[in-house]
């Protein structure tokens, strides 16, 4: 029988990894401990232990552990970075140039896919769970995570929200595959507001189901990680009445729990789990996304400590203030490469392979506030002026006196660099990156040929 490879990648063949069931760490699980999915998840603790498995693959190098961060960088790379790896697949995404077959679109979208099938074999599994608040906090990860990967996969193999909701979205995997018969499915393409429609849904099922602050600790998903990534969607969709009410509670609510700006504008990427983190994605030294053919680190520092692979340019450096702590004179978050690739200018976001890898930060939720209160001439939580000089002062950057939109947009550029961002935003608010317009197919990676070839429900975007 001819299995999908999107449903046969997802299923992990007929087998679920698990870790040890007392795993509590992201990161503690043995892949070589496997069991046949349709009985794996009997009891509280293999439901615990598989939600860790996902939440691993989240920060492998194919998820949130280098792509859904590298991958948008790349699209915008114009005035914005260069690209000077060996790897192909990379090169590709950076001059736009992609091919069906292209490794960076193949492994991102079967590893999403497969993360997918794990949070349905959760969520299917719930009723094992006697615990009232576990079952609740599971089911709320599980949706989070799946609603997330909806999120990253809609925006990177579907035309933007702002092109139209008929446009073809992603494949909505909603059930477990735990047989051969199951996995052989074969399922079309959602429309894009379909998949949206989801997004929100598993989302909004996870801020309602998940504690203020997760009893298992870092690294795992809360209330407030959630009302952030909603905000991020509406704010992607534009609707800027939702986008502004979830951020502000985020701000003000969040404070009750301890969320707090970080004082210095590196603590975010050099202190673990900060004050400012809303989700972020777990390592150490032993265990991450990579550290010599995958991992932010990898790429993004010098050519002394990683590869050097990605150079930040001139026309963007240029963009900060010299007294901006966040910019190139200050030295703290650029360097300039001393490596085998000396002379070139390098982020210090990413500079070390143990580090934790921020997903969602609080500054974002002070630009998303200040934006859609803008769009929609309000000043619910705080005033734009006063949100964007609270991300400025923080900096030592100059306050502004006056504040336009495309004074938000620039500081959203400046705050959120290299932090896989910078595509989505220029699509979101239809601008352009060269010579391509926000909507181009060029900038909507293809759907892999290796699951066309055995899925014919798919079918290709244009262009491919």
């Amino acid at each position: 029988m001819k299995i999908s490879s999107f449903s046969r990648t997802a299923a992990l063949g007929l087998f679920l990894t698990l870790g040890l069931s007392a795993c509590e760490k992201q990161l503690d699980l043995d892949p070589r401990q496997s069991v046949d999915a349709a009985t794996a998840l009997d009891s509280p603790e293999k439901v615990q232990s598989a939600l860790v498995g996902a939440y691993a693959r989240l920060g492998t190098g194919n998820l949130y552990g280098t792509n859904f961060t590298l991958l948008p960088e790349l699209l915008a790379s114009d005035n914005y970075v260069l690209w000077q790896g060996t790897f192909t697949s990379y090169r590709d995404v950076f001059r736009r140039q992609l091919t069906n077959n292209n490794t960076e679109a193949t492994r991102t979208w079967q590893l999403a896919y497969q993360t997918i099938n794990f949070t349905n074999l959760i969520l299917e599994a719930l009723p094992v769970v006697t615990d009232a608040d576990d079952k609740a906090q599971y089911e709320g990860e599980a949706r989070f995570i799946r609603g997330a990967l909806f999120f990253e996969l809609v925006r990177l193999y579907g035309l933007p929200y702002q092109a139209g909701l008929a446009n073809p979205g992603v494949p909505l995997a909603l059930t477990a595959n735990k047989t051969e018969e199951q996995a052989s499915q074969q399922i079309a393409r959602a429309t894009v507001g379909e998949v949206y429609t989801q997004v929100l849904a598993d989302l909004r099922a996870a801020e309602q189901l998940l504690p203020e602050e997760n009893p298992r600790g870092n690294g795992r998903v809360n209330k407030f990680s959630a009302k952030a990534m909603l905000a991020r969607v509406y704010l992607q969709q534009g609707n800027y009445a939702q986008a502004r009410n979830l951020a502000n509670q985020v701000i003000e609510d969040g404070a009750n729990v301890g969320l707090d700006l970080t004082p210095s504008v590196t603590a975010p990427f050099r202190v673990r789990n900060s004050s400012e983190s809303l989700f972020e994605i777990q390592q150490n030294d032993q265990y991450n996304a990579g550290t010599a053919n995958d991992g932010l680190t990898t790429f993004f520092a010098p050519s002394n400590k990683g590869r050097g692979d990605v150079a930040v340019l001139d026309p963007f450096l240029a963009l900060f203030e010299p007294n901006d702590l966040r910019g190139p004179d200050a030295g703290l978050l650029f360097t300039e490469d001393t490596g085998g690739r000396a002379g070139r200018i390098r982020t210090t976001k990413w500079n070390e392979f143990g580090q934790n890898l921020p997903i969602i930060r609080l500054a974002e939720m002070y630009l998303t506030r200040a934006e859609a209160n803008f769009e929609l001439g309000s000043a619910v939580g705080a005033t734009p002026l006063v949100d964007i000089n609270t991300i400025r002062e923080r900096a030592n950057a100059t306050p502004l006196t006056t504040v336009t939109l495309n004074d938000i947009l620039l500081e959203r550029q400046l705050e959120l660099a290299f932090e896989g961002v910078r595509i989505h935003d220029i699509k979101r608010r239809q601008r352009t990156t060269g010579t391509l317009a926000w909507n181009s197919p060029r900038l909507v990676f293809p759907i892999p040929l290796y699951e066309l070839n055995l899925n014919k429900a798919l079918v290709q975007n244009p262009g491919y």
